[in-house]
């Protein structure tokens, strides 16, 4: 497996590096690249890897840029010290997110996500990936919304989304910071436009983003009770018929 790390600090790059090596002897570091400047001249000039881990806050801005530059068409493992970013990762190839310091498990447990998709799709990995639900650029899932807020129209990206229900014959989208804004459309058109890898329709009433699901609470008969974050108005319950396609979803 070839790989490239995008790291600003020297020690840490050196460390990502053999903490893989020692994963697996067979893994081969094409590249460290130090910033966005050297990142979007490497991946002009070399072809694509198999895999990228990529720092977000790089000394010369953010590593997002070079998806503005490149054609970047392989899975990212996200390696921060922080945690704002992760919706913006969810849009750019990521499959995971690491908070630094990295520990071990983490960073194999990653790994171990990139095997099974690249045995999942062994016939072609590098078209399939093009394929996959994460990657919204390909596959047309939407990026954005456009929905009214008061008399003014304002856009929500999809990754800002934590849920979205009907209520009076209207949909709502509720962002992580619990605005409530309104579209234009049903639920069942909005449940086709959004990336089913992160968004479930809960019920007739709900479509959520597996981001925000704050606990999952078992209920009599077999059904499952969510929490949101932000809170829903109402109590939102999975049917005991639902209930295991949420689980496979969720990854139980």
């Amino acid at each position: 497996m070839k790989i490239v790390i995008m790291e600003d600090e020297k020690p840490a790059a050196e460390k990502l590096r053999k903490a893989l090596q020692n994963y697996d002897p067979g893994i081969i570091c094409e590249a460290i690249l130090s910033n966005v400047g050297a990142a979007t001249a490497w991946f002009t000039a070399h072809p694509v890897p198999d895999l990228i881990f990529m720092d977000i806050e790089m000394g010369d801005g953010l590593s997002f840029g070079i998806f503005e530059s490149c054609q970047i068409s392989c899975p990212v493992i996200f390696t921060t010290a922080y945690d704002e970013y992760w919706q913006e990762a969810l849009e750019y190839n990521g499959i995971d997110y690491l908070l630094k310091p990295i520990k071990r498990d983490k960073l194999e447990g990653a790994l171990a996500k990139y095997k099974k998709l690249q045995q999942h799709f062994s016939v072609n990995y590098r078209a399939m990936f093009q394929q996959l639900p994460w990657n919204a650029r390909a596959n047309g899932y939407r990026k954005q919304f456009l929905v009214k807020k008061g008399t003014d129209l304002v856009a929500v990206r999809t990754g800002d989304i934590a849920y979205c229900y009907a209520a009076h014959k209207l949909v709502f989208i509720v962002d992580g910071k619990g605005q409530k804004f309104i579209i234009d459309t049903s639920l069942h058109e909005l449940e086709k436009e959004l990336d089913p890898a992160f968004f479930f329709r809960i019920n007739r009433k709900y479509i959520v983003s597996m981001q925000h699901i704050s606990r999952i609470r078992t209920f009599p008969k077999s059904k499952l009770l969510l929490e949101l974050s932000p809170p829903a108005p109402e109590e939102i319950l999975i049917s005991q018929e639902a209930a295991p396609a949420f689980k496979q979803w969720m990854g139980g």
